[in-house]
């Protein structure tokens, strides 16, 4: 299988990661919207399942280092297999709860509560089970970039027209899907090998852990998809069926799984030369990624007030100096 060994090819990895993952949602934009997120959401997760069987018989089943996809597979402990599962529903019901606490709450307060509280619990759980790092650098680098997360949450609400009270139940809805979000990559993680080239018996390489996932967030989706349907402002699936959708539309929400996707598999393979820690870390910055793709490509922030661009401003400042920290702490 394909394996990255050097740390400053994994740190490129992790760029890739962090781009993926502040990307996919542009997909949501490209989709019109008559398509109702529940419809858009399943597209999603069918996506994150077609691009994880094509690296497993591609990148995961060529070369001669590590095992096989099949192989690997076959080999695989019940522990394993239900770690990787457990990984995929932890992430789809926390993906979920963000989400509504987006639509609850807004997104400058849903943002810097749900993903940043996802970031640095995140590092945190994942540098414990595998402590790779300069501590010092790293926990700096997180907290930079969490202010550059707090920084672009305080630029929307510096935008925003009309002055509206929080959503307590928003507020608490963030704040359990980022607690749940910090744990899907340990769960993964705990799946694999940590040695990528010579793979202990049972346990799984990158490649399979992803498909095992994805496979966990496809199944658990029909037992989440009521939580988002009871509070998506978009049309429900008993207004729109998914037959009504059309074919476009359809491949619009399967590649935003399948760029989520390549993210997760960047991560996971920059994981065995980087560290969990360091991996989680930068591909958590995607939030700024996903902002830059608003002010330069949506142009959200088109007429926003001085205060909004100085906000911006430090957003950018905290972002870089977040990024430099974390890569310096191997």
């Amino acid at each position: 299988m394909f394996i990255i060994t050097y740390y400053p090819v994994a740190v490129v990895v992790c760029f890739l990661t962090m781009l993926c993952w502040g990307s996919w949602a542009n997909t949501q934009k490209l989709a019109t919207q008559s398509v109702p997120t529940t419809i858009f959401y399943r597209d999603y997760t069918y996506g994150i399942l077609l691009l994880s069987l094509l690296l497993a018989f591609t990148l995961g089943s060529i070369g001669d280092s590590g095992r096989s996809f099949l192989s690997d597979f076959k080999q695989g402990d019940t522990q394993s297999l239900l770690y990787a599962l457990i990984g995929g529903f932890v992430f789809n019901i926390a993906n979920i709860l963000i989400v509504v606490g987006i639509e609850l709450a807004g997104l400058s307060v849903a943002m810097p509560v749900g993903i940043g509280l996802a970031l640095i619990l995140g590092v945190v759980v994942n540098y414990i089970l595998s402590p790779v790092g300069n501590v010092g650098l790293l926990s700096g680098g997180v907290f930079a970039i969490f202010l550059s997360v707090v920084f672009s949450a305080m630029a929307y609400r510096a935008k925003a027209t009309t002055d509206s009270s929080v959503s307590t139940q928003g507020l608490i809805i963030s704040l359990v899907g980022g607690f749940l979000m910090s744990f899907f990559f340990y769960f993964v993680a705990k799946s694999m090998t940590m040695d990528f080239t010579n793979p202990e018996p049972g346990l799984l390489t990158p490649y399979t852990a992803l498909v095992l996932f994805a496979i966990g967030v496809v199944i658990s989706t029909p037992l989440f998809l009521p939580v988002l349907r009871r509070f998506a402002s978009k049309p429900a699936d008993g207004e729109i069926f998914y037959s009504d959708v059309s074919r476009r539309n359809h491949q619009i929400g399967m590649l935003g799984g399948m760029v989520w996707c390549l993210g997760m598999a960047s991560s996971l393979l920059a994981s065995g030369a980087a560290g969990y820690a360091i991996s989680y870390g930068l591909g958590q910055g995607a939030t700024i990624i996903a902002v830059f793709w608003g002010i330069f490509i949506w142009h959200e922030f088109r007429g926003a007030p001085a205060l909004s661009n100085r906000y911006l401003i430090l957003m950018g400042v905290c972002y870089v100096l977040g990024l430099m920290l974390i890569i310096s702490a191997k």
